[in-house]
């Protein structure tokens, strides 16, 4: 009976382990499947965050804080006709000047025309993109505009994509002289310092770009050509008769010499050999 009685407290102890621990991988499970529900929730709660659209306000802050309005690079060419090339070369750099802006380059040179004491000026100005137009009907007023062109070059793109480059760099930049204070070697120390001098020469390339685009776009570029008007001559078509006569007989004779240079040999080989025959011929006779 005692043999019988301590199997049989065995045999519950037994089944009571393994009820408990039924029960602990019951919870186990539980616990699991809710771990799995939360990170699924987030993992849908943050794919949903990623996805909602962000509104952008044309006037806010872009890419790296470059603003959204278009950057554009204004080029105008015009000419004009006017009584004193001079004197209206110097007028539009006065303008220039007064609009804020500033001469570019410029020159006053004497007309191809012949037998003329015409003049012909070319100017180059920067002004700011804001006063441009009232720059051109100021210049257009000073004479008669004889042509005209107007162009933008949209370089928003290129404007935005070297902003933010330029940011990431200068980030690199801070971050690695972060680096360079935990060195411990000099192996470190030149590893770092290599690449801060690659960081260091990007950033001053993209810096002047973006300096060249600022100023380009701040500031409109302005090709003025001056010419002045051609005089009229009344000749009745007499002084061009004469002209051509005149070209006419110096072409014939340089034909004529030219023909002479040919036929010059051949003269002096007849003559020769002419010459010959009849002194042999004369002997011969006699």
């Amino acid at each position: 009976m005692k043999r019988i009685h301590c199997l049989s407290v065995l045999f519950l102890i037994l089944l009571g382990l393994v009820v408990s621990g039924c029960m602990g991988l019951d919870e186990a499970s539980v616990q699991n499947s809710q771990f799995q529900k939360d990170i699924s929730y987030s993992d849908d709660f943050e794919y949903a965050v990623s996805e909602e659209p962000i509104p952008i306000d044309s006037g806010s802050a872009g890419v790296g804080g470059v603003s959204a309005e278009r950057k554009t690079i204004t080029t105008v060419d015009m000419s004009i006709e006017v009584d004193d090339a001079h004197a209206t070369v110097e007028t539009i750099a006065k303008a220039a000047r007064a609009a804020g802006g500033y001469v570019s380059s410029s020159s006053v040179y004497d007309s191809y025309y012949d037998s003329s004491n015409a003049k012909e000026g070319y100017i180059t100005v920067r002004v700011p993109e804001s006063d441009y137009p009232q720059f051109i009907a100021d210049i257009e007023g000073l004479g008669k505009v004889t042509s005209k062109s107007e162009s933008g070059r949209d370089v928003t793109e290129e404007y935005i994509d070297v902003t933010a480059r330029l940011g990431n760099l200068k980030r690199q930049e801070t971050r690695l002289f972060e680096i360079l204070n935990m060195t411990e070697t000099v192996e470190e120390v030149l590893s770092v310092e290599k690449e801060l001098e690659r960081v260091r020469g990007e950033i001053d390339s993209l810096t002047g770009r973006l300096n060249y685009l600022d100023d380009r776009i701040e500031f409109s570029t302005i090709n003025v050509r001056v010419t002045e008007p051609r005089p009229i001559t009344r000749s009745w078509g007499l002084r061009d008769a004469v002209s051509e006569s005149v070209n006419g007989f110096i072409s014939m004779v340089n034909a004529l010499i030219v023909l002479v240079g040919y036929l010059l040999p051949l003269v002096i080989v007849v003559v020769v050999f002419g010459g010959a025959f009849v002194a042999v011929r004369r002997r011969m006779r006699r």
